[in-house]
């Protein structure tokens, strides 16, 4: 695992990458042992670094196996931002309620940094299917119909100093059919439109269309997106696809906000 070199940031990656590692081992626990294995760090560094970690509640430590597992601090964190994370819940009955009703493949992507991220995946009934995108498969913003939809959806300052940020990004070959300026076109196309639109610039042949989901705290929670192969996107079908996006996106916001009162 390769850490920030920078010393400033140095020991927060560390205790990050130290508490995620015990996260995604919450059942089980880790020993010290497998915790230098996995983040590569000295054993004297993780136990400077687990004693603060566990005086903030962050990590616990077993007292008969020696095992370090999620505190209790993890669970209060978590409870606190299930609000705006409870959107994993709310889109799954709205991808399935979209997947029966087109017969296409949809999707929950959310922004992560320079990225977005999909989370959900539910297949439809069409026996052409298109494979482009899989739960946990991520592309710089605006890179797909659903992160095109969030990235249309942020204020203009906060885009222009994103696309600053993307332009390094974008020199992978696979996407070579972008650039910040393709980028600013197609967030104004986007706006004009009314959903963000993908014409197989990432997969030939496979199509998306995407709406952004805004989050009642401000900001964007994510987007609902469906691809199909290009001759099920044809524009006399784009705008009937378009407004189911959007009367779903409606009623997650109206969810979200709903949760959020419950929580508050």
């Amino acid at each position: 695992m390769e850490l920030p070199a920078d010393h400033g940031t140095q020991s927060v990656a560390r205790a990050v990458a130290i508490w995620r590692q015990i996260a995604r081992s919450a059942r089980s626990g880790l020993s010290l042992a497998e915790l230098a294995a996995v983040t590569g760090l000295a054993k004297p560094t993780l136990r400077r670094i687990l004693v603060a970690l566990i005086r903030e509640g962050m990590v616990d430590q077993d007292p008969a196996s020696r095992r370090y597992f999620p505190g209790p601090e993890t669970y209060v964190t978590g409870m606190l931002a299930a609000p705006r994370f409870g959107l994993m819940r709310i889109a799954q009955p709205a991808l399935i309620r979209l997947a029966r009703e087109t017969g296409d493949t949809c999707f929950l992507t959310v922004p992560r940094g320079l990225h977005a991220v999909c989370l959900l995946r539910e297949e439809g009934s069409h026996p052409v299917r298109t494979h482009a995108l899989q739960p946990g498969d991520e592309h710089p913003l605006g890179i797909g119909a659903g992160s095109l939809a969030i990235l249309a959806a942020m204020p203009d300052d906060e885009i222009a100093v994103l696309l600053d940020q993307l332009a390094p990004l974008l020199t992978m070959p696979r996407y070579a059919a972008y650039s910040p300026a393709m980028l600013r076109d197609a967030v104004a196309e986007t706006r004009t439109r009314g959903h963000a639109l993908n014409p197989g610039l990432i997969v030939p042949g496979s199509w998306g269309i995407g709406v952004a989901i805004r989050h009642p705290l401000g900001g964007i929670a994510g987007a609902l997106s469906l691809a199909a192969i290009d001759r099920r996107l044809m524009p006399d079908r784009q705008g009937e696809l378009a407004a189911l996006l959007r009367a779903e996106a409606s009623r997650a916001e109206k969810d979200l906000a709903d949760l959020l009162r419950r929580k508050t």
